[in-house]
């Protein structure tokens, strides 16, 4: 029965790669047409060999003492980075289809690294997996069968999205991710990866998420050219598709950023309504401010920490591990959303989460939580991360994240005060309204930190 369910998953679903955002109902039929077959002899590989293989694929040192010489030796490696992307070979959506496997159920001992203490599962962990899978879908795609190293560095560049089905992850239960590169630039790769969890004989659909990466030169200093993407059908010609016009969206929501233009008239509106709703009536001055009731000053709202970045959290390339910074700044968010809702919050969309930096071994990281928008029972939380190194103390941004959750009750309005404050709540309530037709919580729904 799991062989006939591993087979099941070697087929990807068409609905599963439907894009979406928030809560969103993924198909469980085991009878329906998948995109494309990969031999069956798929077996998964553990989720504890993933990063093993991946300092394998780059040759990178497993002791940290050793790290200068193991990237001194990359450098040999610049002689076989392809001088345009003609010179490489077209591969298939199949060529990088990974499967991996965590098994909670049947390996207990693994489980406590992702038990939460309401004997849930940890998604800051799932995020960490994700971002390991990420990258390893791509070195599948630029497999070179005739080099022992990959003169590729494949970094995350964005997490697109990550929505959440309606299904409790039950920290007894194995889990499965799978994933494979569905469009390719010439440097960059649109992953897609989808998550699974065994309830009786079926693994059904959990999560979906659709990150982009880039590949760079054996140093990690510059571009490199990565195989093109030849799709085979119908289906996956839509998927390739899918992926410009994520690029083209992409594009254009940087461009209307509120650090490049101004709000719109609409956004303007509802700033100018809520900073009238907070003036004192009784003084009639604008400098006079109080909250409506059952609201909350978005200042209030904030959470702050700091970590000190170990070599224990390196990734391949001797920075600081993405997953790692996705999981701290999560847990953070987590904390945020539960502090203002006075209840558990429950995940429902991650989005357009930019690495912007690399974060280097020694740093200090500096992560700031805040809500920015609320409506309902539904609270947006964005978290800014920022490093400082021990010699010198100027702050410089490595990421933004961008987190929707769910309260089990509804919560506070938050109202800013500033205009700095109005263009956090503005940019909030974007993100929120990206998100897909919002739905009710289930109480079989239990993702937390």
């Amino acid at each position: 029965m799991m062989r006939r369910a591993a087979l099941r998953l070697c087929a990807l679903s068409k609905e599963l790669l439907t894009p979406g955002r928030g809560l969103t109902q993924g198909s469980q039929d085991p009878g329906k047409q998948g995109i494309f077959h990969v031999q069956e002899a798929c077996s998964p590989v553990h989720v504890n060999h993933v990063r093993d293989k991946l300092r394998e694929i780059v040759g990178a040192s497993t002791n940290w003492k050793d790290h200068v010489k193991a990237m001194e030796e990359r450098k040999l490696l610049h002689s076989f980075l392809a001088k345009s992307q003609k010179e490489l070979p077209p591969r298939r959506m199949k060529d990088s289809y990974i499967e991996v496997l965590l098994p909670l159920g049947s390996e207990p001992e693994l489980r406590e690294k992702y038990l939460t203490v309401q004997n849930t599962v940890r998604f800051g962990r799932i995020l960490e997996d994700l971002d390991s899978l990420g990258v390893l879908v791509c070195y599948m795609h630029t497999k070179n069968d005739s080099l022992k190293m990959s003169p590729l560095s494949i970094v995350t560049a964005l997490v697109d999205k990550i929505d959440m089905c309606k299904k409790s992850l039950s920290p007894e239960q194995d889990i499965k991710f799978s994933g494979h590169v569905s469009w390719v630039g010439k440097s960059s790769m649109e992953v897609k990866m989808q998550m699974f969890q065994l309830h009786g004989n079926e693994f059904c659909p959990v999560l979906d998420a659709t990150f982009v990466m880039v590949a760079r030169d054996a140093e990690n200093k510059g571009p490199a050219f990565v195989n093109p993407l030849i799709p085979g059908n119908v289906e996956e010609e839509e998927l390739f598709r899918q992926g410009e016009l994520n690029k083209g969206k992409r594009i254009a929501f940087s461009s209307t950023s509120l650090l490049k233009m101004a709000p719109s008239a609409k956004e303007r509106n509802t700033i100018h309504e809520m900073f009238l709703s907070t003036l004192d009536p009784k003084t009639i001055s604008f400098q006079s401010r109080v909250l409506p009731p059952n609201a909350v000053w978005m200042e209030s709202t904030k959470l702050k920490s700091l970590e000190v970045c170990h070599p224990q959290e390196r990734n391949i390339f001797n920075r600081i591990f993405g997953g790692f910074l996705m999981r701290k700044a999560y847990e953070l968010a987590w904390a945020t959303a539960c502090n203002l809702g006075g209840s558990r919050s429950f995940v429902v969309a991650v989005d357009d989460i930019m690495f912007q930096k690399p974060v280097e071994i020694g740093s200090l990281l500096f992560l700031s939580s805040q809500v920015c928008f609320t409506q309902n029972n539904y609270i947006q939380v964005r978290v800014h991360s920022e490093v400082a190194s021990l010699q010198n103390k100027e702050h410089m941004t490595t990421n933004v994240f961008h987190f929707t959750f769910m309260s089990e009750k509804e919560v506070p309005l938050v109202y800013p005060k500033t205009y700095g404050e109005s263009m956090l709540y503005l940019d909030g309530q974007r993100h929120f309204s990206s998100m897909s037709v919002p739905v009710s919580l289930r109480k079989d729904y239990r993702v937390e930190p």
